[in-house]
């Protein structure tokens, strides 16, 4: 399997120059040259326990690059956690993907991805230094995934006072490895001084930059892993599947599609939004028009310039027409997140959290313009809802029970390191990091 840009499809890369890379120097996002039938595998996806799945979908994306055990070795470590199925009502389900240390769905790519890094970077004599941009969940799941791992450094951008305690108290407490930077602005900030920083040929020479990001081939391919997990436990429902993804980056969505390519039979997505609402706006009027991020109660979806469109938009070769064929997309307010947190208690005796809640929402939108009782509806539930405690409970009027593994971050010391939004400062302080 090769790879290429999406701003160059001529020049190919291998498996580890992609993940090594994380960004093209162009500027593009890596893609594969094809997703690989996994057709067969469907129609005996029952035989396979949820790793053995996962190892098996990857297998053609790597190749000869990473030996069969060493790559069985990975998987073995990365899902070492299930993604389990709830059932809401007849034919709605919620795909819980908050099991993993960090408690997000992050933690499935973040895992595959250090253990992979890990595993090529033990072959060089040099250090590999990653960049990651967080609005919440991927900054906790990088940290645990890469904590002491040999070689590779983690430098882990968060906006100030724009992520939930909980979540900032898991991704500033760790040491060794691990460093935290409060940026002075928004998530968007934080990715577009990733993005600055893979393209200045003068640090990369020094540091051999990386991203931990859903640009990373390595973080998206394995979030894949878990539509066909899903499907393994629902087959026997015999209808049409549609995925409610919360959408923010668009990486959960695009895994989602790189998974209905390998032959996962998925009817539809949806592109659940919050009030940052850009690529809903995309589908309904066919303009791409990134605004700043506005902070809601489902931060990890405040996203005002979403990476991972442009590998939607090479997926349906900018053919708007066909993405909404495929892909709905419906955007609520944090009153609706609260109304809808509630529905899902009341009605189900469920607690949600708010981007589980924005799917929720989004899924009765897309029932109303189609009232087939042939489909099942699948929410991603994408972080527990005790890392939204605060939200949660004020909107239930309820305690809910905080995790241990949550629980005992909360003690700790926090520890970042405060920069301005300015490329100049981040620039200055990594260059001081590089003995």
């Amino acid at each position: 399997m090769k790879y290429y840009s999406t701003k160059n499809r001529q020049q190919a890369f291998s498996f580890k120059e992609a993940v090594m890379q994380g960004l093209a120097a162009d500027g593009g996002l890596f893609m594969p040259e094809y997703f690989p039938s996994q057709t067969k595998l469907v129609s005996n996806i029952s035989q396979y326990s949820f790793a053995e799945l996962s190892l098996e979908i990857i297998k053609p994306f790597i190749g000869m690059e990473i030996s069969f055990n060493d790559l069985h070795r990975i998987i073995n470590e990365a899902i070492s956690f299930p993604a389990l199925i709830s059932r809401l009502a007849k034919n709605l389900f919620v795909l819980e993907l908050h099991h993993g240390p960090t408690l997000a769905f992050k933690d499935f790519g973040a895992r595959f991805m250090a253990k992979t890094m890990g595993f090529f970077t033990a072959s060089e004599n040099k250090s590999l230094n990653i960049l990651v941009a967080t609005s919440g969940d991927t900054g906790s799941a990088v940290a645990n995934g890469f904590y002491d791992t040999t070689g590779i450094n983690v430098y882990i951008l968060y906006p100030s006072g724009k992520v939930s305690f909980i979540q900032e108290q898991q991704l500033t407490t760790l040491d060794k490895n691990i460093t935290a930077i409060e940026i002075d602005g928004t998530f968007d900030d934080c990715q577009r001084l990733v993005k600055q920083a893979f393209l200045d040929k003068e640090l990369n020479i020094k540091m051999n930059l990386s991203s931990a990001n859903s640009i990373n081939i390595s973080r998206l391919l394995p979030q894949s892993f878990y539509y066909f997990e899903a499907y393994k436990q629902l087959k026997n429902m015999q209808e049409e599947f549609v995925f409610s993804v919360p959408s923010g980056n668009l990486g959960n969505l695009t895994a989602g599609i790189f998974a209905k390519r390998m032959g996962l039979p998925v009817k539809n997505f949806i592109a659940a939004t919050n009030s940052n609402d850009v690529f809903t706006q995309y589908l309904l009027n066919g303009d791409f028009l990134p605004r700043k991020s506005t902070q809601t109660y489902s931060n990890a979806m405040d996203v005002g310039d979403p990476s991972n469109l442009v590998r939607i938009d090479k997926l349906y070769n900018y053919e708007l027409n066909e993405m909404r064929e495929e892909i709905y997309s419906f955007s609520f307010n944090d009153a609706d997140t609260i109304s809808s947190m509630k529905e899902v208690y009341e009605k189900f005796n469920y607690i949600i959290d708010p981007h589980g809640a924005v799917g929720y929402l989004a899924y009765k939108s897309f029932t109303g313009l189609d009232n087939s009782e042939k489909q099942t509806g699948i929410i991603l539930e994408t972080a527990h809802p005790a890392k939204f405690q605060d939200v949660v409970e004020k909107a239930l009027n309820i305690k809910i029970d905080v995790p241990q593994r949550l629980a005992e971050c909360l003690t700790k010391n926090k520890s970042t390191i405060k920069l301005s939004a300015e490329y100049k400062s981040l620039k200055e302080f990594l260059w001081s990091r590089n003995y």
